[in-house]
């Protein structure tokens, strides 16, 4: 049997996925599946870390687009729709049976606490999920960046981003049916050819830290299990070296 490649990993979810499919707020079956998975994740040993995102209630620069709130606004109302999503998983988690805790960049007290890496770092020792919320409590910055500011601040092995589609293509699946999946990309052919996959700025912290990355389809069983196992699975970013061994 295959043993799990690596010791951390830190899983960046989509608000899409605590929704139905072009849905809004919170969809009790999606994220009932996406705990089951994470629980699953635990069980084969890793210490584990989430980033969430918040798009099934807000996303700060749509909104700003389409009201009068400016971007600064409109990026903390995103935040705290990412604490809303934490805070529920956290809930479902532990309904399974698999201790969480929610840290969050933005202080709310009453329902997580603050993030201080050395407190996420003793959890995840203790096998406990750590769930990070509030982005990096900065407006400007999306949660791609805050997943990538997170995984090496914690020094996690692998950062997973789970998403709706098999990986990265070359260009939108959606809408260009001859679009092809890469299985593998350097950090810097992502930024040479502008591929929409996260925020440059996500991608060359990872290359500074030398974090691999997996974009995968959350809602096939197993992808997560495969891409810690180091097996083919979705796309694979990471420099020249990792890519050759």
């Amino acid at each position: 049997m295959t043993q799990i490649k690596y010791k951390r990993v830190l899983l960046k979810l989509s608000g899409e996925s605590f929704c139905r499919p072009n849905g809004f707020g919170i969809d009790g079956d999606s994220i009932g599946s996406v705990a089951q998975q994470i629980v699953h994740i635990c069980r084969q040993g890793p210490q584990t870390a989430i980033v969430v995102g918040g798009g099934n209630f807000l996303r700060g620069a749509a909104f700003s687009d389409k009201s009068r709130i400016s971007r600064t606004t409109a990026d903390y109302l995103g935040m705290l729709s990412t604490i809303i999503n934490a805070c529920t998983l956290q809930e479902t988690l532990e309904k399974l049976g698999q201790p969480t805790r929610v840290l969050s960049a933005i202080e709310v007290a009453a329902i997580c606490e603050p993030f201080i890496r050395r407190r996420a770092l003793r959890h995840m020792e203790q096998g406990r999920v750590v769930i990070l919320a509030g982005g990096t409590g900065n407006p400007f910055f999306s949660t791609d960046t805050c997943a990538a500011l997170r995984a090496s601040e914690l020094e996690a092995d692998l950062m997973i981003k789970a998403t709706k589609v098999d990986g990265v293509y070359t260009d939108d699946p959606k809408t260009n049916p001859n679009a092809q999946l890469f299985d593998q990309l350097t950090y810097q052919e992502v930024l040479q050819r502008n591929l929409k996959v996260m925020d440059p700025a996500a991608v060359s912290l990872c290359r500074e830290n030398r974090i691999p990355i997996v974009v995968l389809n959350i809602f096939q069983e197993g992808n997560i299990i495969r891409a810690l196992k180091g097996q083919p699975v979705g796309t694979l970013i990471s420099d020249q070296d990792q890519r050759k061994g």
